[in-house]
């Protein structure tokens, strides 16, 4: 079955949905089955289709091999309740399905879920009012006439060159250059400078039909970057807002055993799974997931980023993303994300699950605590469990502060104390600091790189073996051989005819010929 990539936009999640849905209806196996001394056509039974559907999501890009049968289970009942599919008797609207030979078939109607429209003034009213916004960032309230009127990430020097500023004299430039920038005027060049990267980094013409940028709180981001151990992990002033100190304790436990477990804590059996209820509850109970709600859309669209070729462009668009929290959720989140690691990663932890390993019980129990949707959305728990996953294995990346953030927002506060001021003489107008960013490819590209990349290393083999001095002859012709078994379009490619190869040992030396041949004598028979 063919997997499409389904391409950042608002309403992925139900993208998603119509995309799975279409392919289990048009890839699901169907044939005759007999049930109680009556044949039925065209159906399928539950089992056949926990199995079909299971290794369709496991080889998705959008879910991943985590994605356990359980869940597969969950999202087949799903499909009963949405009508996706029915029992052979016409019924559905329940989630009555478990792995057996009960038989369902596909109704007539289509699966397929409508995506809701925005209406075109709310839409334009967005893009206006962010515009407004972007706008007003680079216009402080003491900025002379001469400050253009609007400035995008990028200054043209034609648009510079047509401006008509007049030459100030050297006290003018010097009280420009120390203009104030009021904490406001620095909390919106910290808002523009992040979404400006993370559009960039999603390769999206527009953020504003995944997040809101009002939802976007410069505050968070600044505490978020400042405010943190030598570990990286946030700091709270107010120690209400932490973790409580049970939760903190019982954490250290599980992500330090066996080390933490000294005398003074309990030692009967199963003691470590209780802890680890009492960590799961707490998380379970919290009123919100760690992601917030207002954040939903914005993560499930990284989600698509989630492959082989992207890899680099979804942790660094995740790093972005979780600056974004609020100070005590980003904290939760890298302590929770920090012990799940370590415990799965453990060889030494006792088993938490009778019928789980500990990798699948930490993603089962904790995806919903990280990212859910506030309308419950089917493919919900899927997703979830496809972030947390690779939240797992690049939490150390995702959760540290980067540098490179700070370092462009000062260049944008320096620039706006400075302004656009004509220099006395030169005619140059200081132009905003621009930045460059590594492009983002496609699969196929990837794959042509990659294979690129791999037949260069594979000639640079050849070429050593060739050139080895040391090597015996005898086994340099053994070697190169081999390698034209191997690789026989480089070796053509290095050796395009037998002169060229031929070459190659033609400075071998002679063998001599035996001065004496003797010739053995033939030995006659005895019997005449």
């Amino acid at each position: 079955m063919e997997n499409r990539d389904v391409p950042p936009g608002p309403y992925r999640a139900t993208k998603l949905w119509n995309e799975i849905t279409t392919s289990f209806r048009v890839g699901m196996p169907l044939r005759k089955h007999r049930q109680h001394f009556k044949k039925y056509g065209n159906c399928f039974t539950a089992g056949e289709a926990v199995d079909w559907l299971y290794d369709l999501l496991r080889t998705n890009s959008n879910f991943g091999p985590e994605v356990t049968r359980q869940q597969t289970i969950q999202l087949l009942r799903k499909f009963l309740k949405n009508h996706v599919i029915e029992d052979i008797k016409g019924k559905w609207g329940t989630e009555n399905l478990d792995d057996n030979s009960q038989l369902f078939r596909f109704p007539t109607s289509s699966p397929l879920k409508t995506l809701p429209r925005r209406h075109p003034e709310l839409r334009k009213n967005s893009i206006e009012n962010f515009s407004k916004d972007k706008d007003s960032i680079f216009k402080l309230r003491d900025l002379s006439r001469r400050t253009p009127k609007k400035h995008g990430l990028h200054f043209c020097q034609e648009n510079a060159e047509k401006m008509n500023c007049e030459i100030i004299d050297e006290d003018q430039e010097n009280l420009a250059d120390n203009r104030e920038i009021s904490q406001k005027d620095v909390e919106e060049v910290w808002r523009y400078v992040i979404l400006i990267y993370l559009q960039t980094i999603l390769g999206v013409s527009s953020l504003e039909e995944v997040i809101n940028p009002k939802q976007v709180i410069p505050q968070y981001i600044m505490y978020n970057m400042t405010n943190t151990s030598k570990h990286g992990v946030v700091i709270l002033q107010d120690k209400s807002d932490d973790l409580p100190h049970w939760v903190l304790s019982a954490m250290k436990c599980l992500a330090n055993w066996p080390r933490s477990n000294d005398m003074n804590n309990p030692t009967y059996i199963g003691f470590e799974r209780d802890v680890f209820r009492t960590i799961a509850d707490y998380f379970l109970d919290l009123p919100e997931p760690l992601l917030t709600f207002e954040y939903y859309e914005l993560f499930v669209n990284i989600l698509g980023l989630l492959q082989p070729h992207l890899e680099r462009v979804a942790i660094d668009a995740l790093q972005l993303c979780c600056l974004l929290l609020p100070p005590p959720n980003r904290r939760k989140l890298q302590l929770l994300m920090r012990m799940i690691s370590r415990m799965s990663q453990n060889v030494d932890m006792p088993q938490l699950h009778d019928a789980m390993g500990t990798r699948s019980l930490m993603i089962h129990t904790f995806s919903r605590s990280v990212l859910r949707c506030a309308e419950e959305v089917d493919l919900d728990e899927l997703l979830a469990a496809r972030l947390v996953s690779f939240l797992m294995d690049h939490q150390q990346e995702i959760l540290q502060v980067p540098s490179y953030l700070q370092a462009a927002v000062e260049k944008h506060l320096d620039y706006l104390r400075k302004g656009h001021i004509k220099n006395p003489g030169d005619g140059v107008i200081a132009p905003l600091p621009t930045y460059s960013y590594c492009k983002q490819i496609s699969a196929q590209e990837f794959d042509e790189q990659k294979v690129s990349t791999s037949q260069a290393a594979i000639a640079e083999l050849l070429e050593n073996i060739i050139k080895n001095k040391s090597l015996p002859l005898k086994e340099k012709r053994r070697k190169l051989k081999q390698f034209q078994k191997e690789y026989p379009l480089i070796y053509q490619k290095r050796f395009p005819t037998s002169e060229s190869e031929a070459a190659l040992f033609s400075d071998k030396p002679t063998i001599k010929q035996p001065m004496l041949f003797l010739r053995k004598p033939k030995f006659r028979s005895l019997r005449y």
